[in-house]
């Protein structure tokens, strides 16, 4: 049967014919040289000609970046991979011959015929690659993680395998590195005051799932000021933010279901999606041609052998990614899901409190319905300040999770006081608390991270993601010069985040700052005068204006699917 003439109907009951690659209107964004340039009405991108309208589907400039390192830097990357790779193979001889001490754990001898418990390559770069910058991790905090923290100084005696503390605080950090996007984790007597109530009146823990003795007064009044919130019918809330992830996707698609998922995506989406049972097809991040191709495969040719319809087709997208501070392309996937009558479940985990005009997510940076997402998911764990997470949509939906979500019959509930930072930090961000602290933090954090971003981008960084993107990755790309950047910026009473291989590329390592509403201008500053001045110690300011190795990011028009 042609493709033109094929139909399946989804499970929804509607149908849809094959559609045509280049049906949905483009985003308007022309890039060119790594530098994204945004489409005016005009059909012209900042003076460029022949451009794409942007006015049909998004309503305001969308600015990304995603630039290319010199080819240098990626062949030396790849060369100080493959030397501490070989010297990594030369220790582990000599650990075999009792010549070097192995501090690493070893099956005993009497599992010598036992299938190794840890995978080779796995452990083989923990003890050999990680060690080597292992102190740049897990450093014990002692204090709130505010705009400036104090953190438990420690030594190590044997090259980062075992540590000790010295006793000694270092004080007042600059926080670089937490998801406090708006300051609410914070430890003053009147931020902490309904907190200190609930605990004498609730106690600090629930000890029972929400489906037996764990349903408080609390989590419903929570919910329906969530639901208020984002503007949905209803909102179930969770204990744990990974859990909403990975527990309540399996209880919305399974065998026969067809998930379409953001390479990019959480790990607590993908295990949730593994878990599911469905088939899962990964579309290249932010790229609309890769998700359309699927969306028209799937519609097109239905399962695998049976050709069969999709129960369902599911399309699951992050609002902030957090690793390279992109911003969903919204509008587009909302128009391809209505065109392929396919679901959308978004994570606004990053996103939530950090992005729109009054801090109500990508959805309100877009200025578009909510009812158009069909499963809206946030956390409280980081612009709120607390812990958990939310799930948010029609209220047959949030009626379904409660009696079919194992994270709500099987997980402990979310704790009063807990519930109570919520409500306290929401009601701020909604002015009914009767000031405009909320509001005025919102925009507080839209003026940090432009300010930053835009700093940095003059420095001659390599910066990507969105331009009102909170999170702010640097690249690095050597190994090397990661670990010797984190360690140097403490020496400044700087704390950052470093991230490297396998969490991300082995070409891509870098540093992720995370802009807070809380930052002071002269810490920005103090920051920035830092991170300038070990640029240049480092040489790690490559910027060149140079197209990206990893085209997948932005170019629309090149792109390949595995089966």
């Amino acid at each position: 049967m042609a493709d033109s003439q094929r139909h399946h109907s989804l499970s929804n009951g509607h149908c849809c014919p094959a559609g045509k690659l280049g049906d949905i209107p483009r985003n308007g964004i022309c890039k060119k040289n790594g530098v994204t340039k945004v489409l005016k009405q005009n059909g012209t991108a900042n003076g460029i000609p022949n451009g794409t309208e942007n006015g049909s589907i998004y309503n305001k400039p969308f600015n990304e970046t995603f630039e290319q390192a010199p080819m240098y830097i990626a062949v030396f990357t790849y060369m100080g991979f493959g030397l501490v790779t070989l010297f990594g193979y030369l220790r582990d001889f000599m650990r075999a011959w009792g010549l070097e001490k192995c501090h690493m754990a070893a099956e005993r001898k009497e599992q010598k015929d036992f299938v190794p418990l840890y995978q080779d390559f796995e452990n083989f770069y923990t003890r050999n690659l990680y060690m080597r910058v292992r102190d740049n991790w897990n450093r014990p905090i002692c204090s709130v993680p505010g705009p400036q923290f104090d953190l438990m100084e420690r030594l190590s005696d044997d090259y980062n395998w075992t540590f000790r503390h010295t006793g000694r605080t270092i004080k007042d950090v600059i926080n670089m590195g937490s998801y406090n996007y708006l300051g609410f984790a914070e430890n003053t007597a009147s931020s902490l005051k309904l907190v200190t109530e609930q605990v004498r009146t609730y106690g600090a823990g629930v000890c029972s799932t929400r489906q037996e003795m764990g349903n408080l007064d609390k989590h419903q009044e929570l919910e329906d000021l969530v639901a208020e919130f984002l503007g949905m019918e209803a909102a179930m809330a969770f204990g744990m933010g990974f859990a909403t992830n990975s527990m309540n996707i399996p209880a919305l698609v399974g065998k026969g279901c067809l998930i379409l998922s953001d390479e990019l995506n959480h790990t607590s989406l993908v295990l949730g999606a593994r878990l599911s049972g469905a088939t899962i097809r990964v579309f290249k991040h932010n790229n609309m041609k890769s998700l359309e191709k699927l969306l028209r495969d799937a519609v097109v040719y239905g399962q695998p052998r049976t050709h069969r319809s999709w129960k369902k087709i599911l399309i699951i997208v992050e609002g902030i990614y957090s690793m390279e501070g992109s911003i969903v392309r919204l509008p587009e996937i909302v128009a391809l899901k209505k065109k392929y009558k396919a679901y959308l479940y978004l994570d606004e985990a990053h996103s939530i409190g950090a992005v729109g005009p009054t801090g109500r997510g990508v959805v309100e940076y877009f200025a578009m319905n909510p009812s158009d997402i069909d499963v809206l998911m946030g956390t409280f764990t980081k612009s709120f300040g607390a812990a958990g997470g939310y799930i948010a949509g029609k209220k047959t939906l949030v009626d379904y999770l409660r009696t079919h979500s194992h994270s709500a019959v099987y997980a402990a509930s979310m704790s009063a006081p807990i519930a109570e930072q919520i409500i306290k930090v929401m009601k701020c961000i909604m002015g009914l608390d009767g000031t405009t602290l909320g509001i005025e933090r919102v925009r507080q954090l839209a003026e940090n991270t432009k300010y930053f971003r835009q700093k940095l981008n003059s420095m001659g960084f390599i910066i990507y993601g969105n331009e009102d993107s909170p999170v702010v990755p640097l690249l690095m790309y050597l190994p090397g010069k990661v670990g010797a950047f984190a360690r140097h910026m403490l020496e400044r009473k700087i704390g950052v985040v470093v991230v490297g291989f396998p969490a991300t590329p082995i070409t891509e390592s870098r540093a992720r700052f995370c802009v807070s509403a809380a930052h002071t201008r002269q810490m920005l500053d103090t920051v920035l005068q830092a991170v300038d001045e070990m640029g240049d110690f480092l040489r790690i300011k490559y910027s060149r204006q140079a197209r990206s190795s990893r085209p997948e990011l932005y170019d629309e028009t090149s792109f390949e699917l595995d089966d």
